[in-house]
């Protein structure tokens, strides 16, 4: 097939990609360097890169800041809330459950234990939780918090994070209908085992038990927040549907788009926990920026990934986005190299040889890089948010910090 063969040498000619990051005093410099390699320095080169990843990256992502040392030792973020990732499995099992048996089936599709993904949203709304373990404010907004144990504070963030994987995961299901997807997660996706009109149905049953479970925190703020997420998945999907010659091609529409379809949601989790806990109105922006910002560089990596990766490293189909024609932040910046290619953007990619061309320009561009490199940059602005938070003596509060700075090297190193 031209699609395998094309990202394969995709592959091959961003594994000689060299990036190097320097922070001091909140100054950033990114320098990336991209040379002609022969058969023995390839050899050489698979000794120092893993999979298309900068060695540098894997090694460690070292954030230094004068008044801080939050990364000192490797700390697995996902191992920190393992027992409670365990018991939100099971409570959203049991969330799922209809009466309707076919219903039930599908909506517990991606929920069943083995293919429920790694929970990356619940692991970074339960070490937000801790990260903002912090003495409440003298004067507390309006808020159900008067007389409430930690413990009840606990489980009423929990429910946040249960919310937001309901919402994730309806929304991937309306997605996949749309993308006319075959594949999610490494396996059939719903609509293609199921039909399209059960996985819509699915993520619509999905988003009400999460309003449910929404109503039931009884925060109109923490309310308001989670009902705009649902606003702003529509319309970055609507987005994506009906842009015009000129927002197809711009970077600025793009990335307002991937922060309503990605972003948004991961943000305002990440702000619902900081209220409910009464914190200020400084720490719920530290924790929103935090989110918002891990968000976009997820999704940036993932732009990358549909180019470099393989169908079975990402559970689904590669170059999926340029086949549906939806431009993304590589094939933006190759334009910027590559002027012409913004005539083929236009036409469309429903010709084979449209796409051919596109990932030939993409080939000779600097645009897998420069999505990298942009990557970092908001990775960055997520850990200096971490950074900024009120300091804490708090043993459990700097552990959970250090892992939620440990998951900005995560997510611009990730494979898959």
């Amino acid at each position: 097939m031209p699609f395998s063969r094309i990202s394969r040498n995709l592959r091959g000619a961003f594994n000689g990609c060299r990036c190097y990051l320097s922070i001091r005093d909140h100054n950033h410099r990114f320098l990336l360097s991209q040379t002609p390699i022969d058969s023995t320095q390839q050899v050489m080169r698979s000794l120092i890169f893993s999979k298309g990843i900068p060695a540098f990256y894997s090694s460690r992502y070292q954030i230094h800041h004068q008044s801080s040392s939050l990364v000192e030792d490797e700390l697995d973020p996902f191992s920190l809330v393992a027992d409670e990732l365990l018991h939100i499995g099971n409570k959203l099992r049991e969330m799922v459950v209809a009466e309707v048996p076919k219903l039930a089936s599908a909506a517990e599709y991606f929920f069943k234990m083995g293919v429920e993904g790694k929970r990356f949203r619940p692991t970074v709304l339960l070490l937000m939780s801790t990260a903002l373990n912090l003495p409440i404010p003298p004067v507390l907004p309006p808020m159900e918090l008067g007389g409430a144990t930690r413990n009840d504070l606990r489980s009423r963030q929990q429910r946040i994070a249960e919310i937001t994987e309901m919402i994730h995961v309806a929304s991937l299901l309306h997605d996949d209908v749309l993308d006319d997807a075959v594949t999610r997660r490494g396996r059939g996706s719903l609509n293609f085992v199921m039909g399209n009109k059960l996985a819509v149905l699915a993520g619509d049953f999905l988003l009400s038990r999460a309003c449910v479970t929404l109503a039931s925190l009884k925060n109109t703020e923490v309310v308001s927040l989670l009902a705009k997420v649902v606003e702003h998945l529509v319309t970055g999907e609507v987005m994506q549907m009906t842009t015009t010659s000129d927002q197809r091609c711009s970077m600025e529409y793009y990335m307002e788009k991937t922060y309503y379809k990605t972003a948004s949601l991961i943000s305002n989790s990440c702000k619902a926990i900081a209220i409910l806990a009464g914190q200020t109105t400084e720490v719920a922006v530290l924790a929103f920026e935090y989110g918002k910002n891990l968000g976009l560089a997820f999704q940036l990596i993932d732009d990358v990934l549909d180019f470099t990766g393989t169908s079975a490293s990402l559970g689904k189909g590669s170059l999926s986005d340029i086949q549906h024609g939806i431009v993304t932040a590589p094939i933006l910046f190759a334009m910027e190299e590559f002027p012409q290619l913004r005539t083929i953007v236009e036409e469309g990619f429903e010709k084979t040889e449209n796409v051919n061309i596109a990932l030939d320009y993409l080939g000779k561009s600097r645009g897998i890089q420069k999505t990298r490199e942009l990557a970092v940059k908001h990775a960055t602005l997520a850990a200096e948010a971490i950074d900024s938070l009120p300091e804490s003596d708090d043993e459990d509060v700097r552990k959970s910090r250090k892992a939620l700075v440990e998951l900005t090297q995560i997510v611009i190193t990730r494979t898959k």
